[in-house]
């Protein structure tokens, strides 16, 4: 075992080896390529209002209401977003949509639930 290889980024293990071009975690069996991204970048997991992983493409719904500056009535709780992108946004707005009715915009990743 290498001090210089990373942890597992599913369960932080610290006991990782080598398998050809995989690392291994021998307590949790997870596998991934050396070559990959940082840990931080593959352990990145946004996550609902309730708990459910989210991913690219998810449609989510909003589940309170949501003031809009510019308009006059906000979104309302409810309202189905589809195809939602995750990035790394402001001020916790880890979600990118488009909402009809409204446009393009960011969300945070409390406010929505997993259709």
């Amino acid at each position: 075992m290498s001090d210089n290889l990373p942890a597992c980024p599913d369960c932080s293990g610290t006991f990782t080896y080598e398998m050809g071009a995989l690392l291994v975690c021998p307590e949790c069996g997870h596998e991934w390529s050396a070559s990959s991204g940082t840990a931080a970048e593959e352990g990145r997991v946004i996550r609902d209002s309730v708990g459910n992983a989210l991913a690219d493409g998810d449609t989510v719904t909003v589940v309170k209401a949501l003031k809009v500056k510019g308009s006059p009535s906000g979104i309302k709780a409810g309202t189905k977003v589809r195809n939602i992108r995750l990035v790394d946004g402001v001020d916790g707005h880890d979600i990118d949509c488009r909402i009809d009715g409204f446009g393009a915009m960011q969300l945070k990743s409390s406010v929505v639930k997993k259709a």
